[in-house]
């Protein structure tokens, strides 16, 4: 390998200092291998811990070392004429030789080499996408292993156009960081710029994304910003200021975004946002748990984080979504009003009131809910429950108060991939009660003003778990087993002996394969399928759905487990949801102003979870001339109709 060059240090001439500067200005991240546009590629790397770093090019056994350039700041450089993309290499630091912290791909995963990638080499179609906004949105929860039997991007991309056909607008793609061992929900990742190897090859998923944009999909990725896994992360060996003890993280050493040196830790979690945005063309971010990313600065790296996606959305428009236990609602508050700018948060306090009414239990985390008419009424109008309220389990206040942010800032849902996992079978929210009240509360979340998102498989009531499942080395493994046990030991259902030989362990290849999901399903489970599609469809074209106003959405309890939700438009007339998860219930007087007809108009029913199209048993008169009789575990929708003459 004769022909590479490497510019500077300092004993280079005059025109290669030149060229070294000419080139890292070509750089597309402030870290990592860029292959530049003149040719070659520029390495920088942060290691002050290392007196040195050089470059390994090939194989670990043949390779030639090459040693960059001490910028005086922590920083290594240095521009290499003959490394070209493909070429796999590690740095080579005083305590040994490790993979590329800002690694884009690790073909051997992560105790691997890491590879040159050229982004620029694949060519979009997409040019005409406009990105996606927050209003108007169905999100789609996805993990690549498992949603196709051969759990590739490929496989999936060939799913795309179904799914736009569902009605999803939106994928939130599970984590894709490279991670250790053969499967796992991609939570542990350590190569954060290197989407893993097990699902393909980087530009497997631009294709992916690509065709995504082509059947009017959007696409955003589900990233870990509060912790690196326990196996692969090299990190310490380039600078201890990487982590921090200023905090206490639940998982694992807590992220140096505020400590000493914490400078070069932003820029690369900043990086990372914005790379993901540029050079896969994705649409925005889903943040995990940001409670656990700590930051008593005056620049909130939440807020550094949300600004970087948007400037690589360069006009497009991004979706940054967070997941934040504590319920800080000044994550999505505009800047102007001190807030971090995000657009929207998960909300586990609807999930928890829906499971609470549909399976009966309250245990555990769901102590703190009821799941009563009013709290799902709560939930539909005004997002999170705890606003800043005392909870039970937790034994103080939970949450912030959020009464003044839009509705479709919150992300509902009645599965997603922790609340199915954890259970002792990883059973689904339709296995967990009736499937009559499960349609009826899939009706309040899809109909509902907030961002609705489904889980894979939701969609045709898959008949697979999704079980928890993560290969390590053996040790390891016992840890993770033992720690999921305890984790799950919180519900009181489970913590018993007799569940003990139940305990899946998640290090098993069978508890990876059985949450796979059988597609074929969707036709077994047409009706279900089907009243999913129908749904989504009245919530697309209804123009009341469609179009909600700010608060136009009201709500009254009509019985112990009977409601009513209006939803208000003075011009395409109101429309009404009735839910009923309990028995046949009448109301002989209607004393109840919500139910009241709008002078000229009559109610006209639209859409019953009980039709015999989804499994159900058919609706009954609901209005008769003794009052209105709403049938018991089901929900209906009627529409205001113009009627001739006087009422």
């Amino acid at each position: 390998m004769k022909d590479q060059v490497l510019t500077p240090p300092a004993s280079i001439e005059e025109g290669g200092k030149l060229a070294h500067r000419e080139a890292s200005k070509e750089r597309r991240l402030p870290v990592g291998a860029d292959p530049v546009p003149s040719g070659g590629t520029h390495f920088r790397v942060w290691a002050p811990k290392s007196a040195f770093v050089k470059v390994l090019l090939g194989k670990t056994d043949s390779a030639e070392e090459i040693e960059l350039a001490a910028e005086g700041n922590g920083y290594f450089s240095g521009h290499l004429t003959g490394a070209k993309p493909g070429t796999l290499y590690r740095y080579k630091l005083k305590s040994g030789s490790f993979p590329d912290p800002a690694s884009r791909f690790q073909p051997e995963g992560p105790h691997g080499p890491s590879q040159i990638v050229d982004p620029s080499q694949f060519k979009w179609n997409d040019h005409s996408w406009g990105g996606i906004k927050r209003n108007g949105q169905v999100i789609y929860e996805m993990h690549i292993g498992t949603f196709t039997q051969s759990g590739t991007w490929s496989a999936a991309q060939h799913e795309l156009a179904e799914l736009s056909k569902l009605g999803i607008t939106v994928i939130e793609l599970m984590p894709v960081a490279d991670f250790p061992g053969r499967f796992g929900w991609g939570y542990d990742g350590v190569d954060l710029f290197a989407p893993t190897r097990l699902y393909g090859q980087p530009d497997d998923f631009r294709r992916f994304v690509d065709h995504a944009h082509s059947v009017g999909i959007g696409v955003i990725l589900d990233v870990v910003y509060n912790h690196f896994g326990p196996d692969g992360n090299y990190l310490k060996h380039f600078s201890d200021h990487y982590f921090t003890d200023r905090h206490a993280n639940e998982w694992g050493d807590p992220i140096n975004f505020d400590d000493e040196h914490s400078g070069p830790v932003r820029e690369f979690f900043c990086a990372n946002a914005a790379y993901w945005i540029d050079e896969f063309h994705l649409d925005g971010l889903r943040l995990d748990a940001t409670q656990q990313m700590f930051d008593a600065s005056s620049d909130n790296i939440l807020a550094a984080i949300t600004r970087h996606v948007r400037k690589a959305g360069r006009g497009k428009a991004t979706l940054v979504v967070a997941e934040n236990e504590t319920q800080n609602a000044m994550l999505v508050r505009p800047p102007e009003k001190e807030g971090y700018g995000l657009d929207a948060l998960w909300n586990d306090d609807f999930h928890h009131s829906a499971m609470v009414a549909l399976s009966g239990h309250a245990d555990a985390y769901y102590s703190d809910y009821q799941g009563t008419p009013q709290e799902l009424i709560s939930a539909i109008k005004w997002g999170f429950l705890y606003q800043g309220q005392l909870s039970k389990w937790q034994s103080k206040p939970r949450g912030s108060p959020s009464l003044d942010l839009a509705p479709d800032q919150f992300v509902n849902y009645l599965q997603n991939h922790d609340q199915v996992a954890n259970s002792l079978l990883g059973s689904r929210a339709h296995q967990s009660g009736s499937p009559h009240q499960a349609r009826a509360l899939t009706a309040l979340l899809l109909l509902g003003p907030a961002t609705p998102m489904l889980f894979q498989g939701q969609e045709f009531g898959a008949s697979s778990p999704f079980l928890f499942f993560a290969d390590h080395h053996p040790e390891l493994s016992r840890l993770v087993a033992e720690g999921r046990k305890k984790f799950l030991s919180q519900f009181s259902a489970i913590d018993n002996q007799e569940c003990q030989p139940y305990f899946i362990a998640p290090h098993s290849i069978e508890t990876f394969e059985r949450s796979k999901l059988d597609l074929s399903e969707r036709k077994k489970n047409a009706a279900t399928y089907e009243m999913h599609q129908d749904l989504l469809r009245l919530r697309r074209e209804d123009p009341v759905f469609s179009r909600p106003r700010p608060r136009g959405v009201d709500g009254a309890v009509l019985g112990p487990q009977a409601f009513v939700l209006r939803f208000f438009n003075p011009t395409e007339g109101d429309r009404l949801l009735l839910a009923n998860l309990g028995p046949d219930h009448v109301l002989n007087h209607i004393s109840e102003p919500l139910l009241a007809e709008i002078a000229g108009s009559a109610w006209h029913l639209i859409w019953s979870s009980e039709s015999p199209r989804y499994g159900g048993r058919g609706t009954p008169p609901i209005q008769t001339e003794k009052g209105w009789r709403i049938p018991g575990h089901a929900a209906v929708v009627f529409a205001a109709k113009n009627v001739s003459g006087n009422r």
